[in-house]
């Protein structure tokens, strides 16, 4: 392997420090990805972001032998939005190897969400805000393959309007005032992450805590919550706030002190 088909094999982290090792599948760049517009680095995407109206802000970036990532937040439909930007060099990498790399994220049961076109693609973190962003630079959002990437086919359950949470740190005191809530660190998103349990138990567990701005992008990202085989998964929602909760086991005790109903996958 070349060195820059080596900085191509990459180990995605997951929800709540879950990891996987993609596959490396002899793959072609999707036929459904448009060969322009050409973005040589991470950060010339960044800057087309912004001339298309979607400023991002970085917050990190790196480069590796043609390759190179960065990772920002958008504000897309009112939405912060956390992205990871790959782009490729055309003259070090060959497209054989810039398929491997979009393949491997579509792929599996960790499949993404990406928008790509040419010889970058961004993996959007809140999947309803891609077709926004393909649209501004002229890309695509390839359609995910995979088992894990297909939304379960049971509906939602009946989710309570009410109570209100107007702020997430109202939903992280109602939390703690439940199964805990401590060590609380508000994202680049505006989510906050915080510790169930009790503080220095030893068994404490994360929870994520979010307020949507609607209801479609509350149920948008309950299914993307719960749509990987293999990984359970337990949230709490409450009008157009959740509660993702690491520890599967405390979804009905949450749900019955904040007033929310529980959506679950088993994982199968």
């Amino acid at each position: 392997m070349s060195a820059a088909g080596a900085c191509l094999t990459r180990t995605v982290l997951t929800a709540c420090g879950r990891f996987e090792s993609h596959p490396e599948p002899v793959a072609e760049i999707p036929s459904s990805v448009p060969p322009t517009p050409t973005l040589t680095t991470a950060k010339a995407v960044v800057r087309a972001m912004g001339r298309a109206g979607i400023g991002c802000e970085t917050l990190r970036s790196r480069y590796c032998d043609g390759s190179s990532t960065a990772d920002c937040v958008a504000t897309v439909d009112g939405v912060k939005v956390e992205n990871e930007i790959s782009a490729f060099d055309p003259d070090v990498v060959s497209k054989t190897e810039i398929g491997k790399s979009t393949e491997s994220r579509r792929s599996g049961a960790y499949a993404q969400t990406l928008v790509a076109a040419g010889n970058w693609y961004i993996r959007v973190m809140e999947p309803p805000s891609a077709p926004a962003i393909a649209k501004a630079l002229h890309a695509v959002v390839p359609d995910a393959k995979g088992k894990g990437s297909k939304t379960p086919k049971y509906p939602l359950p009946h989710i309570p309007s009410t109570p209100a949470y107007k702020k997430v740190d109202d939903l992280a005191d109602g939390l703690a005032a439940s199964v805990g809530c401590f060590q609380r660190e508000t994202t680049s998103t505006g989510s906050i992450k915080c510790e169930t349990g009790k503080r220095g138990s030893g068994d404490s567990n994360c929870a994520v805590l979010t307020l949507h701005p609607t209801h479609a992008r509350r149920d948008a990202a309950l299914r993307e919550a719960i749509k990987y085989r293999g990984v359970p998964a337990e949230l709490v929602t409450v009008g157009s706030r959740t509660v993702n909760l690491c520890d599967t086991t405390l979804g009905a005790k949450v749900a019955r002190d904040l007033g929310g109903g529980v959506v679950a996958y088993d994982g199968r």
